[in-house]
């Protein structure tokens, strides 16, 4: 068995906001999650790494990439932190 992925509360925030509302911007999820700019690329650089989150092309602006939820690992971390996934 695996043992549970940890993450900061700012990343479970991120990692919240983009599950109910995501493919997102930075700046947007991080008026959103009511969390600064830096911290939100903070999380999002952690939550990429961990595999929980992807960068996509943002068609409409190119300049500004997306962000996208691993849904299926994204529910194991709620799951661990007793979460409620809808």
């Amino acid at each position: 068995m695996q043992p549970p992925i940890r993450i900061p509360k700012s990343a479970l925030r991120v990692l919240q906001v983009l599950t109910h509302r995501g493919p997102l911007p930075p700046r947007v999820i991080s008026k959103e999650a009511n969390v600064p700019l830096r911290t939100v690329t903070f999380a999002l650089d952690r939550l990429v790494n961990i595999d929980l989150c992807e960068k996509v092309p943002n068609l409409g602006d190119m300049r500004r990439t997306l962000y996208i939820v691993n849904q299926e690992k994204a529910r194991v971390v709620f799951t661990s932190y007793g979460m409620v996934v809808r």
